[in-house]
């Protein structure tokens, strides 16, 4: 069955690996990105959209009037517009809070007016930091590691699942997601909308702009490559913190499965990340770029940790693996050397986004 699909964020990291994705997939579906294109790099990914026939909007979720359903008529929507920085709430939080809460009710509307089905990309950010913060860890010689015997639910030495504890300030990002979930929830009842929500762990790959909160694995190599100095920031500078990471096409095929199992899924929540399987510490991740790219740059230690930071997330998938059967199939080297060989092949256009030589 053909479809007509928004994607909203459609010409960021993830909106436009999704886009392109289903593209190449379903040639007779009609795909629309819509951005603002207000993060750095995103204009990159333009012509990469036009080669497979996805039409491009130059438009802006905190606009009502830009997502209109007479000429927009999607029956799928795809919500991966969002301000994705932590950081950013504390500093611009009119534009979080604009982008990430308005954006979404602004997506709900074209989607009541058009009952189009609607998949929701939220984040592991929705869990309370102080809750994170205050799980039981060890600390060995590259990385933290989780312990089993948590005194909270929902967290294991597999990570943390959807039964965590949702009580306590999270961030405005996070808030804005979480509040998101919510509208979602009830406009799914009230207007009989098949909805379904994930909550990202970290996501990455080629064509990732990254940036120090957002992105962290591709700034990493990207930085490594380039030769341009790091920090290891928080947590006495050791670089121990860990996160699980999720290839980007590894993202592309649950999509997919979801998309063909609405019936099944609609109005669930599903944490979705690469597991315990899949982590890494930025000392860990440090190790595997030097390998790939030869290379050793400076890394200065900042014991002073940051706002809003936690030492340790892991996502644990099982739920959404065992609905489904998916798994990510692509692991920590497998993707850095992914991220490595795009720099190195777009080399003089990345590097003005990542500040390189």
């Amino acid at each position: 069955m053909s479809r007509k699909v928004l994607i909203t964020g459609g010409a960021g990291f993830v909106g436009s690996f999704l886009g392109l994705g289903l593209a190449q997939r379903y040639p007779d579906w009609k795909i629309i990105a819509l951005d603002n294109l207000k993060r750095r790099g995103s204009e990159l990914n333009l012509p990469r959209l036009k080669q497979v026939g996805i039409e491009f909007i130059h438009g802006d979720v905190r606009n009502k009037e830009d997502l209109d359903p007479v000429a927009l008529q999607p029956d799928l929507i795809i919500e991966c517009s969002a301000e994705p920085s932590v950081l950013a709430g504390y500093t611009s939080p009119g534009y979080v809070l604009q982008t990430n809460l308005v954006g979404t009710i602004n997506c709900l509307e074209l989607a009541r007016q058009t009952q189009a089905d609607f998949i929701f990309l939220s984040t592991s950010r929705v869990y309370p930091i102080a809750h994170l913060s205050s799980l039981k860890f060890t600390e060995i010689e590259t990385r933290f590691q989780l312990l089993d015997g948590q005194s909270l639910p929902g967290v294991s030495s597999q990570g943390i699942s959807e039964e965590f504890p949702l009580d306590g300030s999270r961030s405005l990002y996070g808030a804005t997601k979480l509040a998101s979930e919510l509208l979602i929830a009830e406009y799914a009842d009230a207007y009989g909308i098949i909805t379904l929500i994930n909550r990202c762990g970290v996501l990455t790959g080629p064509w990732q702009m990254g940036k120090v909160d957002q992105g962290v694995f591709a700034l990493w190599m990207a930085f490594h490559y380039f030769q341009k100095s790091l920090k290891y920031i928080g947590y006495g500078g050791t670089g121990k913190q860990v996160r699980d990471f999720l290839h980007i096409a590894d993202l592309l095929d649950l999509i997919d499965i979801q998309i063909h199992n609405f019936d099944k899924l609609k109005g669930q929540t599903f944490n979705v990340g690469g597991g315990a399987e899949n982590t890494l510490s930025l000392y860990e991740t440090t190790q595997l770029c030097e390998k790939i790219t030869g290379n050793q740059i400076t890394i200065t230690p900042v014991a002073e940790t940051r706002t809003g930071d936690v030492p340790i997330f892991i996502t644990d998938a099982r739920k959404i693996m065992q609905a489904t059967g998916w798994k990510p199939k692509r692991n920590a080297e497998t993707t850095l050397r992914e991220i490595y060989e795009w720099i190195y092949e777009y080399k003089d256009v990345v590097s003005n986004v990542f500040g390189g030589g």
